[in-house]
């Protein structure tokens, strides 16, 4: 479908995930047994809806095609399919990190680059 998908994610546990080798996801990502993903359209509404509480975040930018049978994309929010990925994330599908910081009123801001 896209050959870039994106994980918003806890700054510390990319950092973890890069000395271990592989991001496993977060508390909310076992609950649901796999790790939750966006496209790039889809990304500044999951910040928005499922973030706004959140101190600091960061937006893993992955190569969809290094996960292999592990990524599905399913329907999801309204309906439109979403990149759920059933396994680890090998750090060397993560092909880059976007610290992100909040605008004037509060909200958090997606660096141009990731800006639609």
């Amino acid at each position: 479908m896209t050959e870039l998908i994106y994980r918003i994610a806890d700054p510390a546990a990319l950092a973890a995930a890069s000395l271990a080798g592989a991001y496993e996801g977060e508390a909310h990502d076992t609950a649901d047994g796999f790790i939750h993903a966006s496209s790039l359209d889809q990304l500044a509404d999951t910040l928005q809806l499922h973030y706004a509480d959140a101190e600091r975040l960061a937006v893993a930018e992955i190569d969809a095609a290094a996960l292999g049978e592990t990524l599905k994309w399913e329907k999801s929010r309204g309906g439109a399919l979403f990149p759920h990925i059933y396994g680890d994330i090998p750090f060397s599908a993560i092909t880059g990190i976007h610290l992100l910081q909040r605008d004037e009123r509060g909200g958090w801001r997606l660096p141009s680059e990731l800006s639609r």
